[in-house]
């Protein structure tokens, strides 16, 4: 079973080794740029990480690369998870040129 402090260290983790999206995403998001909202990077939310979340506004922005293809499912149970905590899910897939 993965305890609190595991989350909150993998989190720690995830946010030194962020993608470059994720680093421009970030960006943006950051100091309340967009629109005033407070976003939150590598967050737990009950047993996994979100990429970014506004939990005023209760919404979640994941940026989806390669692996997700692969699982699929995984995907599927975690948004389910997510919208039943009462978040809103918007993925976006990011594709490598």
């Amino acid at each position: 079973m993965v305890t609190e402090e595991i989350l909150k260290e993998r989190a720690r983790s995830l946010r030194k080794q962020h993608t470059f999206a994720e680093m421009k995403l970030w960006r943006q998001l950051r100091a309340r740029r967009f629109e005033q909202y407070k976003f939150r990077r590598q967050h737990p939310i009950g047993s996994y990480i979100v990429d970014f979340v506004c939990l005023w506004k209760r919404l979640i922005v994941e940026l989806d690369g390669g692996q997700h293809a692969e699982q699929q499912g995984y995907d599927e149970k975690r948004t389910s998870f997510l919208e039943n905590e009462e978040y809103k899910v918007m993925r976006f897939w990011i594709m490598r040129c």
